[in-house]
């Protein structure tokens, strides 16, 4: 069967500095890991054609399919706060853009798939672990409803790839809304390309935000998309781990995941990245980075905002400054509802807040301590059960004040709090079998994170936080 791919490729016309056109490198000899056949048939693509030879060396790079216009997209960023004028797609070259059954336009980038203008020395390749943990964690993302790039499909290239020593290599198949980033207006604003900043804006407003008018609808647009978000990422205990301007998405999609983690036991200092030594991207400062970086996209679109410098700089900060309140609203309405509460009352976040900072004193399971809210075992999450009781009173009272049971409220709380998560130690343990050839438990893994609110009870078993010697504490970039 023959593979056809419904290419129309918008960024491609775009201006020839915005990229650089370039097939993917090909590889000795691609193999299956896994097709994400629903979203493959979502985006006009038929699975069993993606499964066969010819399937696989597009994936992998080694067929370049009609109609795609293969490249590497060019941008900038802050990285931990340090200004990189060029960074660009390393080792990701983006093979077109498709229009799908839903009537929206995607991205299909290949990662992994070899050396690019932008590599910096690198050898653009990557190997089997990222590529697992970005399919397992960004498919994770979109079971539990946060906007997120996608995995169509991941292969193994026959390739050895050296790091510390050689792994088996990989290349991932992303689908995206677009791969807009921050750093790409950076790129431009920092060149003084007024022009190609004007068409970056047409670009991304048509792409995500029809409704916006001009470059300051843009910002507002993206900065509230942002709130929105990284609301979401607080509301599972997700941390991104590497929040530089260059993984700042501008369609507010979860992008880039690299040293990424779940919490297990909650800290609203938790940090994982191996990176990360001084906690820039922790789990609290999440909401405070995520406005640092839509300051740094309205100081690149300043020129486009207002002639007059003063002017635009006024008009810039007001929206930037606008992200606190459309996030304590979504974070609020998020927590809220993680513990069952329908209404808002004004002393609901100082009860939240109470909750989070018992769980941390005493480092209850985040995941397992909303679900448990929901099922009525919570209070075994605490290591002094006292913690939990006399919250639970304040929390009752609430519920009175509502006119709701408690049955009610656990109801209301098991449709948003997850039971099953990509644990740390479930996804290590999936990418070491992986290395040694046996992809079972990551077909295992993935299947049961498709259904995080109702697993199977064969699946419980991945509901459990890791025993001590499981719990894994610095996860890693992997470039």
């Amino acid at each position: 069967m023959s593979l056809r791919m419904p290419f129309d490729n918008s960024y491609a016309r775009l201006p020839a500095r915005f990229y650089a056109r370039l097939d993917p490198t090909p590889v000795a000899a691609p193999g299956l890991i896994a097709i994400n056949a629903p979203l493959a048939r979502m985006l006009g693509l038929d699975p069993a054609a993606l499964a066969t030879p010819e399937g696989l060396a597009v994936l992998a790079g080694n067929r370049v399919p009609e109609g795609a216009e293969p490249l590497a997209q060019a941008y900038a960023g802050h990285q931990f706060g340090g200004w990189n004028p060029q960074l660009g797609d390393g080792r990701a070259i983006l093979l077109g853009e498709v229009l799908a059954t839903d009537g929206n336009r995607y991205d299909i980038q290949l990662k992994g798939a070899g050396p690019t203008p932008f590599s910096r020395r690198g050898d653009g390749r990557a190997w089997v672990g990222p590529v697992i943990r970005e399919y397992l964690i960004s498919e994770a993302m979109h079971a539990l409803g946060v906007p997120t790039t996608r995995a169509l499909a991941a292969v193994t290239t026959g390739e050895d790839v050296y790091r510390e020593t050689a792994l088996p290599g990989a290349v991932l198949a992303r689908v995206a809304s677009s791969h807009i980033r921050v750093g790409t207006f950076q790129f431009f604003a920092a060149r003084g390309d007024t022009e190609a900043l004007q068409i970056l804006t047409d670009h991304a407003i048509a792409r995500h935000y029809p409704a916006a008018q001009g470059a300051l609808g843009l910002l507002q647009a993206a900065t509230a998309a942002q709130a929105r978000l990284v609301a979401q990422w607080m509301g599972l205990g997700f941390i991104h781990g590497v929040m530089n301007t260059d993984n700042s998405h501008v369609g507010g999609e979860t992008i880039d995941y690299g040293p990424c983690a779940f919490m297990d036991d909650f800290h609203p200092d938790r940090v994982f990245s191996s990176i990360d030594q001084f906690g820039r991207y922790a789990y609290a400062n999440q909401p405070q980075i995520a406005v640092w970086n839509m300051a740094q996209l309205a100081t690149g679109l300043l020129p486009l905002i207002d002639p007059d410098q003063n002017a635009a700089i006024e008009a810039a900060t007001a929206v930037v400054q606008g992200f606190a309140e459309v996030y304590e609203a979504a974070w609020l309405a998020r927590f809220r509802a993680k513990i069952g509460l329908t209404t808002a009352e004004e002393g609901d976040g100082g009860l939240i807040e109470m909750l989070l900072g018992r769980m941390g004193t005493l480092q209850a399971d985040f995941t397992r301590t909303f679900r448990g809210l929901a099922e009525g075992t919570a209070r075994e999450e605490f290591a002094e059960p006292e913690a939990w009781d006399s919250w639970a009173r304040d929390w009752r009272d609430r519920l009175a004040r509502e006119g709701r049971s408690e049955a009610e409220a656990r109801a209301t709380a098991a449709r948003v709090n997850p039971a099953i998560i990509p644990r740390n130690h479930r996804v290590e343990a999936a990418i070491q079998a992986a290395v040694a050839g046996d992809l079972a438990p990551f077909h295992r893994l993935n299947a049961a994170l498709a259904r995080p609110f109702g697993p199977a009870p064969e699946d419980l078993d991945l509901t459990a936080a890791p025993r001590p010697a499981e719990a894994v504490r610095k996860t890693f970039c992997g470039t």
